[in-house]
Formats: C-alpha cells, structure tokens, sequence
C-alpha cells in the first residue's frame, strides 16, 4: 500500500515536471528593438532605427531613472 503510494506521487510529480511547446507570439517575426514602433508616443530621445542611439538612451534610463543609489543620493 505504502510502495503504491509512493510510486503514485513520484509519477505525478515527474509529470508536472513536463513543459509543453508555447506556440509562436501572435505569429510575429521578431525585429530589433531599435527599429522602432512607428507610434507617436515613443521616446524622443532616440532616432528610431539607429542603434546608437537606442543604446545611448538605454543607458541613460538605467542611470537616471533605475538606479536607486543615484536617485537616492
């Protein structure tokens, strides 16, 4: 009785184990992200389409707006 319980939990916790496939996003092709969104709301600090500038921009958020030591002090 205690063997079967055993090997009743043990199949059941190797079966949650599994990932099943995640199909595609929407079905979209994946593009940089420094192409640009073509939307009027973008950041206008960054010309879209450049990588540059895209990357200038990144790191000007990470160290204006999250990081909490400079924010802070």
């Amino acid at each position: 009785m205690m063997r079967t319980f055993l090997a009743l939990s043990c199949a059941l916790a190797l079966a949650a184990c599994g990932e099943s496939p995640q199909p595609h996003a929407l079905g979209k092709n994946d593009t940089a992200p420094y192409t640009g969104t073509s939307k009027a709301y973008a950041e206008k600090s960054w010309t879209q389409g450049d990588k540059t500038s895209w990357e200038s921009s990144l790191k000007a958020r990470a160290q204006n707006t999250q990081n909490d030591y400079s924010r802070m002090n």
